[in-house]
């Protein structure tokens, strides 16, 4: 796959680095981040921040972080975690390049032996730190791979697997095997409108088999772990919420469908202030609306 970004789309790539990390509330000036760590199952929980939700696991085999957010959150992380862990961090995993899950990264980097990422991400994530101007402050993965990964550390065995292009095209999901927690990274937005990143290799069609996928994959009592979600409904949640997302992006596509067949116009299209059967979505930021997720389904279809 060659991924190709001119100006404008290095700008929205870099921009919604920053506008993600306001999904999780980002501080006022001159006040500390609200953070906090939540153990779910077994020794793997969560970290919550500003950006993408962390997970971690520490154990007498291992420390695990997924994903780093930004840099001041991710120091914070950082510490709690070494507070918990007696033998330090071992491995960073990234989910995808977007900068609210690796801005983080080099906060990280000196103190794990290897960060980890599906093979298109350290690319992607170079392409967008140098339309935002940011290379210094990045670290990349070291140890990647194309479908699977899987590492034993002690009695736990952490694995991670890329179903093909999603919200990106190198997005993976992080399976925790023995305490049965999923990290979707960003291929969960809990009743929020996602970001579909076309320019980096995102597609509509196969995110909804990933998510059918996923949810066969795993055993009912599995817990999953999202990227983001609306305040009322969490970052945890179980199979139930992948398929309601998958069912909003078939409801998506059905309805660009058919406008295109009847020949409306994108403005047409996108004016809609709600996706019927699904005004528990909600816009977070401006960036991430309805009308956006509409449009790049038209793109997704018209090509």
């Amino acid at each position: 796959m060659t991924l190709r970004l001119n100006r404008r789309q290095f700008i929205t790539t870099s921009s919604f680095a920053v506008a993600a990390g306001a999904m999780r509330g980002l501080p006022a000036f001159g006040q500390d981040p609200e953070t906090s760590f939540e153990e779910l199952r077994a020794g793997v929980g969560i970290f919550n921040g500003s950006g993408g939700t962390i997970g971690w696991l520490v154990s007498e085999g291992g420390t695990v972080a997924v994903d780093s957010q930004f840099a001041n959150t991710a120091q914070i992380c950082v510490d709690g975690l070494q507070e918990r862990s007696e033998r330090g961090i071992d491995i960073l995993i990234n989910t995808h390049h977007h900068g609210d899950h690796t801005g983080g990264n080099q906060v990280f980097q000196g103190v794990v032996k290897h960060i980890v990422a599906h093979s298109l991400v350290p690319e992607l994530q170079r392409r967008a730190a140098a339309g935002a101007g940011t290379e210094a402050d990045q670290a990349y993965a070291n140890v990647t791979f194309v479908e699977s990964w899987r590492i034993h550390l002690g009695t736990e065995i952490v694995s991670a697997r890329h179903y093909g292009p999603g919200h990106t095209g190198g997005d993976i999901v992080v399976h925790f095997e023995n305490a049965n927690v999923v990290h979707m990274g960003d291929l969960m937005f809990n009743r929020v409108h996602p970001r579909i990143d076309r320019p980096s290799g995102a597609s509509i069609a196969n995110w909804i088999t990933t998510l059918e996928q996923v949810a066969d994959t795993h055993t009912a009592d599995a817990t999953f772990v999202f990227g983001h979600g609306k305040a009322e409904f969490g970052v945890v949640g179980e199979s139930a919420d992948l398929l309601h997302q998958r069912d909003y992006f078939t409801a998506v596509l059905e309805h660009v469908q058919a406008c295109i067949a009847a020949g409306q116009s994108v403005e047409e299209i996108t004016s809609i202030e709600t996706l019927p059967g699904f005004d528990d979505h909600g816009v977070v930021v401006p960036r991430l609306s309805l009308a956006s997720v509409l449009a790049d389904a038209h793109g997704e279809l018209s090509e």
